[in-house]
C-alpha cells in the first residue's frame, strides 16, 4: 500500500421504506464521509463525474491538494503510482477495485498520481472531495499519459 493512502471500507445499511410500495426492491443507505473520519486536512470542494464502459481517466497528480473518490456506482479499477521524492514508497503502483457491492472511499495524498478505469457495463459515478477549491487561472494539476513509461501500468490487466 503506499504511504499515506488509507481506505475507508463502507458499511451498506438497508433502507426501510415509509410505505409498502417498493419493499420488494429496498434501497440501502451508507455514510460516506464523516467528519470525524479524520481523512480531510480541509475541505476543498466536491465534484461529480460520469465516465462509460472502458473509459481511461490517467494520470494526474497534485502538489497542494489531497483527493477522496467515492465510486458510487459502476465498477471502477483506481490505479496510484507515488512520484513522491520523500516517500518510503516512492516508485510503487497500487490499484484499487471500487463501486457496487465493494464501497470504499480512498483517500489520495498529494505527489500521489492518480487515474481510473471503468470496468462495468454500467458507467461509473464518481464523487470525489478535495483540499482545494478548482482554480481555472492556476490549477493544481499535473497531467502524465495513461501509459507514462515512468509508471508503466498496462490498462489492459486487471492489475
Amino acid at each position: 500500500m503506499i504511504d499515506g493512502v488509507k481506505i475507508k471500507e463502507l458499511k451498506v445499511h438497508q433502507d426501510i421504506p415509509d410505505r409498502e410500495e417498493g419493499k420488494e426492491k429496498p434501497g440501502f443507505l451508507m455514510e460516506v464521509l464523516r467528519d470525524d473520519d479524520e481523512l480531510l486536512k480541509k475541505f476543498g470542494q466536491t465534484t461529480f463525474t460520469v465516465a462509460y464502459e472502458g473509459t481511461i481517466k490517467a494520470f494526474h497528480y497534485h502538489k497542494k491538494q489531497d483527493d477522496l473518490w467515492f465510486v458510487a456506482t459502476g465498477k471502477a479499477m483506481v490505479v496510484l503510482h507515488d512520484l513522491r521524492n520523500d516517500s518510503p514508497t516512492k516508485g510503487e503502483t497500487q490499484v484499487i477495485y471500487t463501486g457496487k457491492d465493494d464501497y470504499k472511499l480512498i483517500l489520495i495524498p498529494e505527489g500521489v498520481a492518480h487515474g481510473y478505469k471503468v470496468v462495468s457495463k454500467e458507467p461509473v459515478l464518481l464523487f470525489y472531495h478535495t483540499t482545494e477549491s478548482y482554480d481555472a487561472e492556476n490549477p493544481d494539476e499535473e497531467r502524465l499519459p495513461f501509459d507514462d513509461p515512468q509508471i508503466g501500468f498496462d490498462w489492459e490487466t486487471d492489475g
